[in-house]
């Protein structure tokens, strides 16, 4: 990732997946610690998209939850996949 331009880490989830929300609890345990360890951009940031405000989203994505995508490029998909992360951060 350019030093210029921060990567944004979107979770695509849904309203009570339980697996949603054990990605993004460790999604954002691990993004503080990379951050504080200088291991990724201090300025990444996260956003949470809900796929079932989007029709397009949930047709492409509903068995696929949670999708963690860095930018535009899909990093891992059903788990978080915290060395997939670190992989696509530190490029």
């Amino acid at each position: 990732m350019s030093p210029e331009s921060p990567p944004v880490v979107t979770l695509l989830g849904r309203p009570g997946c339980h697996l949603c929300d054990e990605a993004l609890t460790d999604l954002n345990g691990f993004l503080a610690k990379a951050a504080s360890d200088g291991v990724v951009h201090p300025g990444v940031t996260t956003e949470v998209i809900n796929i079932e405000t989007d029709d397009e989203l949930h047709r492409r994505f509903l068995e696929r939850i949670p999708v963690i995508m860095v930018n535009d490029r899909i990093v891992s998909e059903l788990a978080f996949e915290p060395e997939a992360l670190r992989s696509v951060l530190s490029d």
